[in-house]
């Protein structure tokens, strides 16, 4: 194995000058949930085409200097009328390793790229799930991550200025 430091002029520390660089390190199921509450009826029911309810959430969780877990948070409920066919919960995450990534990338990588990544296998594992329920494979559309990041970023400003704040220059010809 090369020593990280063996490059390093002398007297330099060994981040300075090294290109950054992010690994994923392994995946998991951290959680994982199926209720099927009305079989083997529901599974047998005809009827019109049930509605969808899905909804994904990103979390990131420091585990040493270098590594971070991000999880992908996925819920998914059918329901025909009133009646709930399935309710699935999924916790996927990933173990990314990040080294000598500037603080201002930090959280865009983690929140849109390490996602990124990891998803199609999450939504494998949602699809296989609703399909070993007994119900066709549940087919989610890609995530627009950066879009999910942005709202989020918005949200938490929204949150954070009080309401009597006067706007600024730069606030108002972001809403124009």
């Amino acid at each position: 194995m090369a020593d990280d430091n063996a490059a390093a002029p002398a007297g330099a520390s060994p981040a300075a000058g090294a290109a950054p660089s992010f690994n994923l390190l392994g995946q998991y199921i951290r959680d994982l949930s199926f209720e099927n509450p009305g079989a083997p009826g529901s599974n047998l029911a005809g009827g019109p085409n049930p509605s969808f309810n899905v909804s994904i959430n990103v979390s990131v969780k420091k585990q040493n200097e270098e590594n971070y877990a991000v999880e992908l948070l996925l819920n998914a409920k059918a329901q025909r009328d009133a009646t709930v066919l399935f309710n699935v919960e999924l916790a996927y995450g990933g173990v990314f390793r990040l080294k000598n990534v500037p603080e201002a990338q930090l959280a865009p990588l983690l929140m849109i790229e390490c996602p990124r990544l990891i998803f199609p296998f999450a939504r494998q594992v949602l699809a296989s799930t609703v399909q070993n329920g007994g119900f066709p494979p549940l087919m989610m559309e890609p995530v627009d991550f950066q879009a999910l990041y942005v709202q989020n970023l918005r949200n938490l400003q929204a949150q954070q200025k009080p309401a009597d704040a006067p706007s600024s220059p730069i606030s108002d010809r972001l809403k124009n």
